[in-house]
C-alpha cells in the first residue's frame, strides 16, 4: 500500500511539474539563454557543468550530487528535470545528505519535489524579488509547499525551508537547458501534513 501511494505522489509531481511546461516553456529564438552567461557556468566538484545538459545530466555529473541523483531517480521525480520546461532547484550535497542522516524513504518523492520550483529562478531574479518583497521571496515549490529566499549577510542568499532550517546558496547559477541549479549546504524539507501538488 505505501509503494502503490508513493508511486501515485511521485507520477503526481510528475504530471504537475508536466504541467508548468505550458507556462514556462517557449519556442521563443528570444528565450535562448545568454552565451556570454554559459561561458561563464561555474563547475562543481572540479566537473564542468554544461550549459546545453539538462538539469539531471548536470546533477548526475557532479560528484558532490551522487546522493541526490539516487534520491531524484529512485523517487520518479529525476524524469521531469530532462523534459522541456523551466525549473530551479536547490541541490544539496552529499554532505548536506550526510548531516541530515537517515531520511525515510516513504517521503522521497515528496522532499525532492519540495527542492524544485517551477520557473528559472537565477541569483538576479532571486536578489529582486527579495528587493521587491521587502526582505523575503517566497516561492512555491512542485511538491506545494513554500521555500522563503532572504539574504544572509551582504552578499549570500539563505534558503528557509517550512520548518525553519536555513540552507546557504554556496554555488549559484548553474544554468542548464531547462533551468537553473543552485548548490546549498543544508537539506531543505517541506513541514506539516502531505498537500496537493501545486505549481507557480
Amino acid at each position: 500500500m505505501k509503494r502503490a501511494a508513493l508511486a501515485g505522489f511521485a507520477a503526481g509531481v510528475a504530471m504537475a511539474i508536466g504541467a508548468a511546461l505550458g507556462a514556462v516553456s517557449t519556442s521563443d529564438p528570444k528565450s535562448v539563454p545568454d552565451l556570454n552567461a554559459e561561458m561563464m557556468n561555474p563547475m562543481i566538484g572540479g566537473q564542468a557543468m554544461l550549459p546545453d545538459r539538462d538539469i539531471m545530466e548536470n546533477i548526475a555529473a557532479s560528484p558532490m550530487h551522487a546522493q541526490l541523483a539516487a534520491a531524484l531517480k529512485d523517487s520518479g521525480v529525476a524524469g521531469a528535470l530532462k523534459t522541456n520546461g523551466q525549473f530551479t532547484i536547490f541541490a544539496p550535497t552529499n554532505a548536506a545528505f550526510a548531516a541530515a542522516g537517515p531520511q525515510s524513504k516513504s517521503t522521497l518523492a515528496r522532499r525532492m519535489s519540495y527542492l524544485i520550483v517551477p520557473g528559472k529562478y537565477d541569483s538576479q531574479a532571486l536578489l529582486r524579488m527579495i528587493s521587491e518583497g521587502g526582505g523575503d521571496a517566497k516561492l512555491r515549490t512542485a511538491e506545494g509547499g513554500i521555500l522563503v529566499a532572504r539574504m544572509n549577510g551582504p552578499t549570500n542568499i539563505v534558503i528557509m525551508d517550512e520548518k525553519g532550517n536555513a540552507a546557504d546558496i554556496a554555488i549559484y547559477d548553474v544554468r542548464d537547458r531547462n533551468g537553473i541549479i543552485h548548490v546549498v549546504d543544508h537539506v531543505i524539507e517541506p513541514g506539516g501534513p502531505a498537500r496537493q501538488i501545486a505549481v507557480n
